[in-house]
């Protein structure tokens, strides 16, 4: 049994991830005053007096627009809408969120309509309550017929542990099951390669929104999913642009949120547009997943545009090989989110890299190998200078890392580093994840 879940529901602009992000206790959510800033469903983990529940973050419902708006954004704004009514019906309890400043509205009334028929219970948070005047004034939202309006400030605190309260009275009971640790599965590249659509491919289901237009996911979203009793979270991210391509204001908070469902990730996929090629900031993305030592699968997608023939494959393979010659060890998969070709390999990929970097080699193995190594081929000298590899063992997994006990560690040539990893990869595998290697001289010891 998963966790409760509670969400956070009604029109733009109300402070709905304000709320959010209190109660999660981190920045999780991007929190401007702009509407629409929400687009997608947000998940955070939350406890209040010992209830433990997951928050959902949701869109704004629109439902009253004017003709230009709905010409520009009614694609976007309908599966919004969508994403709302997801999280409503998957809720077990749903805090409505009204503006205690600008008052009772028409969207609110339209709103309470469709909460009504939930039959679940609904908790009615009168928000932007910062003075006394607005906290008399939220008695109008009894107007709304779903229970007693509790005045609320987001901002700064005010009465959100009255609602917290009235959130863990109405959860269900909690489950015992203990929980099963998750592997994480981050999925990355540059604005518009198919993130989304791959995530949703996967699921099988519209869980994230899918849009045409660059830039559609703005936070990182996380998804859990159960395979084989393995716990996996998937979580998808906002496109990173180039340096300067980067806008101030959300889009650069969508990339620090990027960066940061990274660093929590165990794997990255790493998605590129078959029908460009990889590009210099594809290689730069694949930079960030290296510096934090995350295992990596590349998924090349829109495979379906591209004209083939016997030998198509192999030949991009090769290429990409050539222009991403530091992720030699990463395995590679052409998939189509589009139709769903090979899109079941994708998290197959993933799981076996996971395992990878959890594998562990018994230290007798690695000292034979090593010795091997060295005799095969010794380390470089200078005069009156030579490396002498004394010692080696694995001192941790997930990622994989071997320590060396070397006589000298500044006569470490880095090619000799890398052929010292390579008789690794090439001895015990380690496919998909990075490998650390520790040299340490003899005064270290």
């Amino acid at each position: 049994m998963t966790k409760p879940l509670v969400a956070i529901v009604g029109r733009p602009n109300v402070g709905k991830s304000t709320f959010f992000n209190r109660v999660v206790g981190q920045k999780v959510a991007i929190v401007e005053d702009i509407p629409g800033t929400t687009r997608d469903r947000l998940y955070g983990d939350a406890e209040w007096n010992g209830r433990h529940f997951t928050l959902i973050d949701t869109g704004g419902l629109e439902f009253e627009l004017t003709k230009e708006e709905e010409a520009e954004t009614d694609e976007i704004i309908r599966q919004t809408r969508n994403q709302a009514q997801a999280a409503i019906e998957e809720a077990d309890v749903i805090v409505f969120m009204v503006d205690a400043k600008t008052g009772l509205t028409a969207s609110d009334q339209e709103i309470a309509d469709v909460l009504r028929r939930t039959k679940k219970p609904v908790i009615l948070a009168a928000n932007r309550a910062d003075s006394e005047e607005r906290r008399q004034n939220s008695v109008e939202f009894y107007e709304l017929g779903v229970g007693e309006p509790i005045p609320v400030s987001s901002y700064h605190g005010t009465n959100t542990g009255d609602l917290l309260d009235a959130i863990t009275n109405q959860l269900p009971d909690e489950a015992n099951d203990e929980e099963v640790k998750s592997i994480r599965i981050a999925i990355i590249g540059r604005p518009n390669v198919g993130k989304s659509r791959l995530l949703n491919s996967i699921l099988g289901q519209e869980r994230v929104i899918v849009s045409d237009i660059p830039g559609t996911t703005r936070d990182a979203i996380d998804t859990e999913i159960v395979i084989n009793e393995q716990q996996i979270t998937i979580i998808d991210t906002a496109g990173i642009r180039r340096r300067g391509h980067i806008e101030q204001g959300i889009e650069k908070y969508s990339v620090m949120r990027t960066l940061r469902a990274i660093n929590r990730s165990t794997v990255v996929l790493l998605v590129i547009d078959a029908s460009e090629g990889i590009t210099a900031q594809d290689a730069h993305i694949a930079g960030y997943a290296l510096d934090a030592v995350k295992g990596i699968v590349l998924v090349v997608n829109k495979w379906d545009k591209i004209e083939k023939d016997s030998t198509t494959m192999q030949d991009y393979t090769a290429k990409i090989r050539q222009e991403l010659e530091f992720l030699s060890w990463v395995p590679m998969v052409f998939t189509s989110a589009k139709f769903g070709q090979r899109v079941n390999k994708v998290l197959d990929l993933a799981l076996q890299v996971a395992e990878e970097r959890r594998k562990r080699v018994p230290t007798a193995t690695l000292n034979k190998l090593i010795r091997e190594a060295v005799d095969e081929h010794a380390p470089p000298t200078k005069p009156g200078k030579w490396l002498k590899v004394l010692y080696a063992t694995q001192a941790d997994i997930d990622p994989p890392t071997f320590v060396f006990s070397v006589n000298d560690v500044k006569q470490v040539h880095f090619s000799y580093e890398r052929y010292l990893e390579n008789k690794l990869r090439q001895s015990f595998g380690f496919e998909g994840t990075p490998i650390r290697l520790v040299f340490r001289g003899r005064d270290e010891e």
